[in-house]
């Protein structure tokens, strides 16, 4: 029995999430099957570095399984791929140690939250960015993020239904990139809880607006209550970007 790491990408818009869900199509449910179908039948079970919402997609989404057959490693993706539907792809795969755990070895993550400035919606965009009408100061919500980097209590910024007990977590970058009318959100931290980004998102977009000041983001932290930040931002903006393991960071240096 072998050990396999793939990378993945994923378009959201068709799933209720990444986990499985009863009467639900997920994107762990298309996995799982087709790796039933590469092995006759018997049932092969995932783990991924996380769960992503309904509408998230991803770009570098990590999972590991467990596998007794012998393909090269390099022939895994196009094995998997053409059982897979085309809104799942497999980028890469590699053996691995036989204790590699694609969630508790993850060291960090990047998240990317795509927002288009326009008073005219793009259909060809309405699944893939947040299309947003009202104006924007992009430098107040710059102004605030140094109150989120670091580490912190995001009880204030994770969804009131998350059953995490330890919500602390270490925000290492924040950087908005203005590409024309679009706005490109970055989030590059040791890990984020559930919700978490969408509800930075939504805050973010209300000092943004003038609807709060930048310094009240160190105030909502330390209340540490859900009902103190701002609205859920839509899914369908949002993606998992990469996940960080040691080798990862190796490979970088």
């Amino acid at each position: 029995m072998m050990r396999i790491k793939c990378i993945i990408a994923y378009d959201g818009t068709g799933f209720a999430g990444y986990q499985v869900q009863p009467n639900k199509r997920t994107v762990q449910r298309e996995l799982e099957s087709a790796l039933t179908k590469l092995h006759k039948g018997s049932e092969v079970k995932v783990v991924a570095s996380g769960r992503t919402d309904a509408g998230v997609h991803a770009v570098g989404q990590v999972i590991h399984f467990d596998s007794p057959l012998q393909l090269p490693e390099e022939r895994w993706p196009a094995a998997l791929n053409s059982i897979l539907p085309n809104d799942v792809v497999v980028e890469e795969a590699a053996y691995v140690a036989e204790d590699f755990h694609a969630r508790y070895h993850a060291i960090g993550k990047e998240y990317r939250y795509r927002l288009i400035r326009t008073k005219k919606s793009n259909p060809f965009l309405r699944h893939y960015a947040y299309q947003y009408s009202f104006p924007i100061d992009v430098e107040r919500m710059r102004e605030a993020i140094p109150y989120l980097l670091g580490e912190h209590d995001f009880t204030s910024f994770c969804s009131a239904r998350s059953e995490v007990e330890d919500r602390v977590r270490n925000i290492y970058g924040i950087y908005i990139e203005e590409h024309d009318d679009e706005l490109l959100f970055r989030f590059v931290g040791n890990g984020f809880l559930y919700n978490m980004i969408r509800i930075l998102m939504g805050t973010l977009l209300e000092v943004g607006k003038g609807e709060r000041e930048p310094h009240e983001i160190e105030k909502i932290l330390a209340k540490k209550n859900r009902i103190y930040a701002g609205k859920t931002a839509p899914g369908h903006g949002l993606y998992l970007w990469q996940v960080y393991y040691e080798e990862n960071i190796a490979n970088d240096k």
